[in-house]
């Protein structure tokens, strides 16, 4: 009993350092990775080799699957390119495989120890993080080892001997057991190098190890549609897609298993070079066979999983693709896609509420109205799908970018609730009364409209940038927008005083209006205030003698 758990303990870690090295990377690589896959799919042998580097940093083809699945959910690649992608990522693991399966005893404690002092010290570091991938690889490699301590005593074990003789003789039950351990340890590698393991300790015969191999590559596939079942669709298609290779893969290999057996031991007569070797050929041949095949299949895999009609409620979200979760980089930039979309709905909410006051357009005041619910469950979304991104795994620039797009969300909501209150204002206290502001009060709003509408784009300018110069515009026009609101509002009183008609009539409404547009922008230009702050030259007071203002205080870092 001891030894099992020493082995289920050592897979166990196995597959916790491939967890290790895939997250460091991730951090480190994740917005390159993209790049790269973009690259390369215009040509599927391109395509194929990207699939082979990127995985051989993953150290997993789920992982890759995940990846490459987002990015066909995001029109980033297509279908018949990912499907390239992922026979090269096939290749990849079984490589990596190969590298393991190599005696690296002495390269174990090196890593680990090169590995953990960056990872502890740095850890939000990029340095940090390249020791966390090194920690990884460590780790990996002292599982294998204890792997093989654990099989040594399992293999003179009279119950063990039995147990594994009763695989023998059938091929589909095999299979199906190496398929139901990929899925179990989530890891097609880790099956493959137990495999060999065992079988290197005549635990296993080579037929049977043979068939268990094939049964780990059909589990991986299998790994990545049951970790996809929540996406969408499209999402779905690539792991599909390459299950259906490894499906028809393993109805072509099993009838030759006996000649393949033949040949392998021609190539290597060890035990577990034959394993590691014939995990390799399968997916050579699933590359060989299928890489002319990726555009039949994609369209195979289009037709079974259709894109879904677009969704009737307004405010569903388009780029919050949940399997982009695994990969924090990805995530954060799905949810700021987002966030800008619900910045287009405040604008187009704003920029229909000056057709309202100078039209008196009930109908229109009401739809804008309903599009605050459009607002509020872009909002929900956007928020919820970040808290799913743990904060821990992301680099101190990322959790800042998480920060900033849920501020930035945040005040895009209370814009829209300001608004939505402000039209409700207009059809109770203008439209319905049938009032109308003074040719100059009107005129005074459009003014302050304009303005409002210009810094919403430029609080979006902010958002996707992040640049100082623009932050400092956006802070400049929030004073000029306060001084003019301030002069407009007395200018209203100086018409009252005159005891202009319509200013007495519309006077509650006029003043509300002036002081709910000062702040909508105030909502607005906060995107400015964590660019300043960072850069060192906001003012934490406007308190004459206190501080320079933010403006004037990096003039004068400038002249000094």
């Amino acid at each position: 009993m001891q030894a099992l758990l020493n082995l289920l303990a050592a897979v166990a870690l196995l597959v916790w350092g491939t967890h290790i090295v895939r997250t460091g990377v991730l951090r480190l690589f994740g917005a390159n990775l993209r790049q790269v896959l973009r690259g390369s799919s215009d040509r599927r042998y391109m395509a194929f080799v990207a699939g082979i580097g990127v995985t051989g940093l993953l150290q997993s083809s789920t992982a890759t699957a995940l990846l490459v699945s987002s990015f066909v959910s995001q029109g980033v690649i297509a279908t018949s390119a990912a499907l390239a992608v992922m026979l090269g990522a096939d290749v990849g693991t079984a490589l990596m495989v190969q590298f393991f399966a190599l005696n690296l005893s002495w390269l174990a404690p090196l890593a680990i120890i090169a590995g953990v002092i960056p990872y502890l010290s740095k850890k939000n570091e990029h340095v940090g993080q390249i020791g966390k991938v090194v920690l990884g690889l460590g780790v990996m490699i002292l599982a294998l080892q204890l792997i093989v301590q654990a099989t040594a005593p399992l293999a003179q074990a009279a119950g063990v001997k039995v147990l594994f003789a009763t695989l023998t003789g059938d091929v589909l039950l095999d299979v199906l057991v190496g398929a139901l351990f990929a899925i179990v340890f989530y890891s097609s590698l880790a099956v493959v190098l137990l495999t060999a393991t065992l079988t290197a300790s005549h635990v296993l015969s080579l037929p049977v190890a043979l068939a268990i191999v094939l049964g780990a590559n059909l589990g991986g596939g299998l790994i990545a549609l049951l970790t996809t079942l929540r996406a969408g669709s499209i999402a779905r298609r690539v792991p599909l897609g390459n299950l259906l290779f490894k499906i028809a893969g393993c109805a072509i290999a099993i009838p030759l298993l006996s000649y393949g057996l033949e040949w392998l031991t021609k190539l290597d007569g060890d035990a577990k070079a034959i394993v590691v070797n014939a995990h390799l050929a399968f997916n050579l041949m699933l590359a060989v066979l299928f890489i002319q095949f990726v555009g039949r299949t994609a369209q195979l895999v289009e037709r079974l999983l259709p894109a879904p009609l677009a969704a009737d409620a307004p405010g569903t979200p388009k780029h919050l693709d949940p399997v982009a979760l695994s990969t924090p980089p990805l995530a954060i930039g799905n949810a700021a896609r987002e966030a800008i979309r619900l910045a287009d709905v405040v604008q187009d909410m704003l920029d229909g509420l000056l057709r309202v006051l100078k039209t008196d357009d009930f109908q229109l005041a009401e739809r804008l109205c309903a599009r605050d619910d459009e607002v509020d469950r872009l909002y929900t979304a956007i928020k919820l799908y970040l808290t799913q991104v743990s904060r821990e795994a992301l680099e101190a620039a990322e959790s800042k970018r998480w920060a900033d797009i849920i501020q930035f969300a945040i005040n895009m909501e209370h814009a829209g609730d300001i608004i939505e209150r402000v039209l409700v204002d207009i059809a109770e206290k203008k439209i319905a009364l049938g009032l109308s502001f003074s040719p100059a009060g009107m005129q005074e709003i459009e003014d302050l409209h304009a303005r409002l509408l210009g810094n919403l784009k430029l609080a979006v300018a902010v958002f996707l940038h992040g640049d100082l110069k623009t932050a400092q515009q956006l802070i400049g026009e929030k004073v000029s927008f306060r001084e003019l609101e301030m002069r407009y509002a007395d200018n209203h009183l100086q018409r009252l005083s005159g005891n202009s008609p319509q200013s007495v009539e519309t006077s509650s409404l006029h003043l509300d209006l002036l002081s709910d547009f000062k702040r909508i922008n105030s909502l607005f230009c906060a995107m400015a205030y964590p660019i300043l702050e960072q850069a060192g030259v906001l003012s934490k007071t406007r308190l004459v003698g206190e501080r320079q203002p933010a403006l004037f205080a990096a003039d004068e870092h400038r002249h000094a």
